[in-house]
């Protein structure tokens, strides 16, 4: 079994995915499970956990209508403001729908490198394990000390950080990177994604190398039972087909033992998001 553990949906809306500027215009269009559906099937993947990618409860209701109409959609990553005043009632509301796994904030886009760690967020936070929801990091390595400090405040929260944290693979930049994710993958109760690394590269000369020494660091760092497989589709899109970043992994793991391979695969995701398959 295969569980693609970081995928989007969207109808393309100009003003509210503004992010998607001129270098990704090919992501300027719809990405809805129908297309998603026949990637996995060609790819053998047997299912997916859609993750936010705009900021609004209606965004979490999009992805959890997709997920009740898509037996494939295995779970959701939604988005509730934690800093509001109802944060407690939000996250009891959503407790009513299964197929809502945990939350996330694009915390990579706030000015403030400490935005995890203001005092109104850290609040919200506190209610998630109470709920039984997860948290998936989405940072860039400047935040990585804040984030740090983040995780190890919930030792009985279960985060996840998404794209190993989007190393400058490109700039080839590693050692500050290193040295953080390697203090995260101390904390038992921090997980890490293998997924967005393409988007991180040279777009255009990639190759299983220029991951390997990030792979093997994280790998070091969480061991076989803290990592899993995230494709970032549709994003993976702008540098190769889905076909080509699962086959990066494939490749890297070609020499581990069948156990190690289904806990990435799927084992770990299945733990960690507490997915019905």
């Amino acid at each position: 079994m295969t569980i693609d553990t970081h995928q989007h949906f969207w109808k393309y809306d100009p003003v509210r995915d503004v992010w998607i500027d001129e270098s990704m215009a090919i992501l300027r269009r719809d990405f809805l499970p129908a297309e998603l559906e026949a990637t996995l099937s060609a790819n053998g993947i047997d299912g997916c956990v859609a993750v936010q990618a705009a900021q609004s409860e209606a965004e979490t209701h999009f992805l959890l209508e997709l997920a009740k109409e898509h037996r494939f959609i295995k779970g959701v990553v939604g988005w509730v403001d934690f800093s509001a005043d109802d944060a407690e009632a939000r996250l009891e509301y959503f407790s009513g729908f299964p197929k809502l796994k945990g939350f996330r904030h694009i915390v990579q886009a706030e000015p403030d490198v400490n935005f995890l760690l203001r005092k109104p967020f850290r609040q919200g936070i506190t209610l998630l394990k109470q709920y039984g929801f997860t948290y998936d990091i989405l940072i860039y390595p400047h935040q990585l000390g804040a984030a740090l400090e983040f995780a190890h405040s919930f030792p009985k929260q279960k985060f996840v950080i998404d794209h190993l944290a989007k190393p400058y693979i490109k700039e080839g930049f590693f050692d500050g990177w290193a040295a953080l994710m390697a203090e995260m993958g101390k904390l038992g109760n921090v997980w890490c994604k293998l997924s967005g690394m393409v988007t991180e590269a040279d777009w255009e000369n990639w190759t299983l190398e220029s991951f390997r020494p990030y792979l093997d660091h994280v790998f070091e760092s969480f061991g076989t039972e803290r990592l899993m497989f995230g494709s970032d589709w549709p994003v993976c899109l702008l540098v190769g087909s889905y076909r080509e970043v699962k086959g990066i992994l494939e490749q890297y793991l070609s020499s581990f033992s069948e156990d190690e391979k289904a806990k990435i695969w799927s084992g770990n995701a299945i733990e960690f998001y507490n997915l019905s398959i």
